[in-house]
């Protein structure tokens, strides 16, 4: 039973179930009660997206290497994901699902192992001679939480790990607390220096670790009826995620009801839609850079770890690693109540230990808060369900058909002690340094009918809206705040000024910085070119290239000769995704007229200095070098082009500024990018949405749903879908 022209109807839990593809080949699932509606969602995602659904589930349970192939980087992605233990409490976060929650996930695995019972795996898994296992209750949990880490927590980890190894190696405390304005301690460099960091993950295991679905940087905005030409509100969402990769992390569902109609983009394992609307309420999200990682320093020796005058031992948990066509491997664990510490604990020294908020006791808010929002009619009932998310840390905004519209911050945030930033780990043996639990959800940032009619979330600071301060390594405001300038230049905007605004590739971040520049450039003709240039990233310009090869060279000079140096500043740029994160925390030092970090020379010395080094290069066009290429989930890179299963290479629009911000750079030497994945536009006057997705319906090569609408993506040509 395959879903092709014709309808295909089940039978749910309830009664019938039917499933028709669109015109846009976007399945459409019709049935009585919603818990047959997850039931048709578990036979869709079987359906279209197995392969992309249990290959994120055998690198989430650590069985890479038992079940793909026993190759090293795949043991490394087994012993990080064993040793993380994302859900190490699941029989008891699973009795906390409402009723409702918990019967319409057993409804969704019912439907994806329904069609796994009646159908052969995908060729891919037979390839492999693996015989997929039954999807279960706790594996849409497990990729809930994954979503909430990866790409996101761990960032602001990983940004925090670095400020440690700055410290190590002598970076200034005023150097640091210019580049991190929320840092509030006083810095123990003595202790700093004892501390043993762990070595990073091999390469090879990370570009493994990137096929998990991970949300970076994104767009969210919405407008009240006032300032539109149909008198109600628009949300608008563009969700940015790593576009080079087939199939696309979303696939686009409708879901239709007797009572309701929902639609947009559900992620394959859960019956949830990340962005969508139903008849009367729409919403979306962007990352909120909530600071959920904390790093403790643990003084260990002989297993165990100090706590006044006595020494505790760690708890061991032990991880047996099975490898295809070799011997197991025994991987031992040490934990303790505040996290996982990174170390051995029995050679006596000074580790870091890693606290995340939502490792324990979390995961069934996310699910019954999500199946709730679904479900909401107004944005007052939509904000009281977005407050049930712990793990899932987001910056919602959201509209209804009343005329409301409004903003949640979600997620589980420690209720740190006065003067403790978050952003240094700190001994954990001083209990003073110890959060006093989580902070109350009504603290978080939040926003009812704003008086102008207009909220923008693109990663911003915005702890000015709640009664914490949630956010202390926040993304620069460009993007918001061109937003923002699109939405005030017109009285009464359209769908149409809002794919505008999608694919609007002026740059105000270029802006501030050319009004340094400009001045300064030589009579050249690449200066002459760069003096010229209009701050848009458009693919034919020369002057985006040369402004990206000053700035570069601008980073190099201040961050790289004055403190860092020159190869770290490079391998942040370029192999890394931390510098296309912060790198507005850089941005605020060369603005400044004076800083530590400028060694005692003006800022128009140093300027002028990277204007002569970054104006060598012989500019292409821009777009020539924003190149990339899609590829398959498990084969990428490894088959002839020619056969279809990599697509590209395409030009990608945009940079780290820009609305659509395109940002590309190495993660273990492999490119990946982020971008906006799905465009969604929803006017309440209508009951439509407008959408672009980076692919298609289909993980199957063969399906003309594969990439099917991938040129209107890159065209910006959007699909209505009522």
């Amino acid at each position: 039973m395959k879903l092709k022209s014709k309808p295909v109807t089940i039978s749910g839990s309830i009664d019938k179930i039917t499933i028709a593809r669109n015109a846009h080949g976007i399945p459409e699932i019709t049935a009585r009660t919603f818990d047959d509606i997850a039931f048709g969602m578990g036979w869709v995602h079987s359906h279209d997206r197995q392969l992309q659904t249990l290959l994120t589930r055998i690198l989430l349970q650590g069985r890479a290497a038992e079940i793909l192939a026993g190759e090293p980087a795949l043991v490394e992605v087994d012993k990080y994901m064993r040793r993380m233990n994302f859900f190490p409490d699941p029989d008891a976060v699973i009795k906390k699902l409402e009723p409702a929650a918990k019967s319409a996930l057993q409804a969704y695995a019912d439907g994806f192992n329904f069609h796994l019972l009646n159908h052969r795996p995908v060729f891919e898994f037979r390839l492999l001679g693996h015989t997929p296992e039954p999807w279960e209750i706790k594996d849409t949990m497990i990729l809930a939480k994954i979503m909430a880490y990866l790409g996101l927590a761990d960032a602001q980890g990983t940004m925090e790990k670095f400020l440690v190894q700055m410290i190590k190696n002598d970076i200034d405390a005023k150097k640091l607390k210019e580049l991190f304005p929320y840092l509030t301690e006083k810095i123990d460099y003595a202790l700093m220096k004892k501390v043993t960091l762990s070595p990073p993950l091999v390469p090879e295991a990370v570009a493994w670790l990137e096929k998990i679905p991970r949300m970076r940087a994104s767009n969210n905005w919405v407008v009240s009826g006032d300032r539109t030409e149909s008198g109600k509100p628009i949300c608008c969402s563009d969700p940015h995620l790593e576009v080079n990769r087939i199939p696309s992390i979303w696939q686009e569902i409708v879901l239709r009801s007797p009572n309701d109609t929902i639609m947009g983009a559900s992620l394959p394992g859960t019956p949830a839609l990340g962005i969508g609307r139903n008849g009367a309420f729409a919403w979306g999200p962007t990352y909120s850079f909530m600071d959920m990682i904390d790093y403790r320093i643990e003084h260990c020796r002989d297993g165990k770890y100090r706590r006044g005058k006595k020494w505790i031992p760690f708890s061991i948990r032990e991880e047996i690693i099975h490898v295809k066509k070799g011997a197991p491997i025994k991987e031992r664990i040490y934990e303790n109540d505040l996290g996982i510490l990174e170390g051995n604990p029995n050679d006596e020294g000074y580790y870091l230990v890693m606290c995340w908020s939502a490792a324990r006791d979390c995961g069934a808010g996310d699910i019954n808060g999500m199946l709730r929002v679904m479900q909401s009619k107004t944005v007052k009932e939509g904000m009281s369900n977005f407050r049930q998310l712990d793990a899932l840390s987001f910056n919602w905004v959201m509209a209804d058909t009343r005329g409301n519209i409004g903003y949640q911050m979600s997620g589980r945030l420690y209720n740190r002690p006065k003067g403790v930033s978050g952003l240094v780990p700190l001994p954990a043996w001083e209990t003073k340094y110890d959060s006093r639990g989580f902070v109350k959800k009504s603290m978080l940032p939040s926003l009812y009918n704003p008086r102008d009619g207009i909220i923008v979330t693109a990663n911003q600071d915005l702890n000015s809206l709640g009664k914490m301060n949630p956010i202390n390594l926040p993304m620069a405001p460009y993007r918001a705040d061109r937003i923002t300038q699109l939405l005030k230049n017109r009285k009464k905007l359209t769908a149409a000024d809002m794919k505008r605004i999608h694919f609007d590739l002026y740059s105000l971040q270029a802006a501030r910085l050319m009004k340094i520049i400009r001045p300064l450039l030589p009579d050249t003709e690449n200066g002459r070119t760069l003096r010229k240039w209009d701050c848009a990233y458009s693919a034919d310009s020369a002057g985006a290239t040369l402004f990206e090869s000053v700035y570069q060279s601008l980073l190099k000079i201040v961050f790289g000769d004055h403190g860092m140096s020159r190869e770290v500043v490079t391998f942040l740029m370029n192999e890394t995704g931390l510098f296309n994160d912060y790198y507005g925390n850089f941005d605020t030092i060369l603005m400044k007229q004076k800083s530590a970090w400028f060694n005692g020379r003006s800022r128009n010395y140093l300027f002028k200095k990277a204007i002569q080094e970054g104006l060598r290069i012989t500019p292409a066009p821009y777009g020539e070098t924003r190149q990339v290429v899609l590829s398959h989930l498990l084969f990428g890179g490894r088959l002839p082009r020619f056969l279809g299963f990599d697509y590209g290479p395409i030009t990608l629009p945009g940079n780290r500024a820009t609305v659509p911000q395109g940002q590309i750079f190495k993660s273990a030497g492999r490119i990946t990018t982020f971008s906006p994945s799905y465009r969604m536009i929803a006017d309440m006057a209508t009951g439509e949405i407008q959408t672009t997705i980076a692919g298609g319906a289909s993980d199957r090569r063969f399906s003309k749903w594969y990439l099917s609408d991938l040129q209107n993506w890159l065209r910006g040509v959007y699909k209505t879908l009522k």
